[in-house]
C-alpha cells in the first residue's frame, strides 16, 4: 500500500502576494483524507512576490524546516536572529515553547519559492533555537547509491546535518536522467517528495509502475521499499520518518 499525492490534488491558495499548495491539511484547506504523514504534519508550496511576505506570527512545539528552491527568504524572530536564506541553504527553527518569527521576500523584482515543512516533536516545550546551512548539489562524483542522498536534517546532526527534535531525517534525493535509485523503508516510514524533474516508480507492495513530477509525493510504510528510475533530472526530498 502507497500514499500517493499528485501535484495538481493539493489545497491551494491564492492571495496574490502568497500562491500556495498544501500538500496537506492546513490554514483554511481541511481535506481529513490528508492531515499528514507519520511525524511529517506540513509541506506548503509557497511562492511570495517581491517584497511582500508573512507578518510577525507565533509557533510552538514544532519543528519548521525551510527549503528555499528559488530566490531568497528573510527570517526573524523575537530571540534576535534575522538572516537571509537564499537557494540551496536550508532552515531550522525549532519552536519550543514559543517562537514569534516573521518571514519577508527581501528582493524587490523577484518572486521566491520555498517549501515550508512541519515535523511534529517527540519532545515539547524547551528553548525555541535556529539553525540555517547552505548544502552542496551532489550531483557529480557519485559512486553508490547513498551518495545521491544529501542528508539535510537528522535528530542526532549527524554528517553535518542540521537538527530536529524527531527521530526522522530529510535528504536531498538528485538523480541524472536514467539514473536508478532504490530505497528500503524497513521498521520506519518514507515519503518521497519531488521538486524537480520526473521518474518512473515502483513499490514492492504495488503491482504497476507509475510516473511522478514536479509536486507529486508518494508515502511508503514499514518492510516496504521504493525504487526509481529518473526519466528528466530530479530534484526530490526524501524523509525517513517514525512509524
Amino acid at each position: 500500500m502507497i500514499y500517493l499525492r499528485k501535484s495538481n490534488e493539493r489545497g491551494k491558495v491564492n492571495l496574490g502576494w502568497l500562491n500556495s499548495q498544501h500538500s496537506f491539511s492546513f490554514g483554511h484547506y481541511y481535506d481529513a483524507k490528508h492531515m499528514g504523514f507519520s511525524a511529517l504534519r506540513v509541506i506548503n508550496d509557497d511562492v511570495v512576490q517581491a517584497g511582500r511576505g508573512f507578518e510577525t506570527h507565533g509557533h510552538r512545539d514544532m519543528e519548521i524546516i525551510s527549503y528555499v528552491v528559488k530566490g531568497a527568504l528573510k527570517h526573524k524572530d523575537n530571540t534576535g536572529n534575522e538572516y537571509v536564506v537564499p537557494a540551496g541553504d536550508v532552515q531550522v527553527m525549532s519552536a519550543g515553547r514559543g517562537i514569534m518569527h516573521s518571514e519577508f521576500n527581501p528582493s524587490s523584482d523577484e518572486s521566491v519559492n520555498f517549501l515550508q515543512i512541519w515535523i511534529v516533536p517527540n519532545v515539547k516545550g524547551g528553548e525555541p533555537s535556529y539553525a540555517q546551512k547552505t548544502f552542496g548539489t551532489h550531483l557529480t562524483e557519485r559512486n553508490t547509491e547513498d551518495s545521491k542522498l544529501e542528508l539535510l536534517v537528522s535528530d542526532s546532526g549527524r554528517d553535518g546535518s542540521l537538527r530536529i527534535k524527531q527521530n526522522a531525517a530529510i535528504s536531498r534525493l538528485t538523480l541524472q536522467t536514467g539514473e536508478t535509485w532504490k530505497r528500503e523503508t524497513k521498521d520506519k516510514k518514507g515519503y518521497l517528495h519531488i521538486i524537480a524533474g520526473k521518474a518512473v516508480a515502483s513499490v514492492q507492495s504495488e503491482r504497476d509502475k507509475f510516473e511522478v513530477g514536479a509536486g507529486d509525493a508518494l508515502g511508503i510504510y514499514e518492510e516496504d521499499n521504493i525504487n526509481l528510475l529518473a526519466s528528466d533530472d530530479l530534484v526530490a526530498l526524501w524523509f525517513d520518518l517514525p512509524q
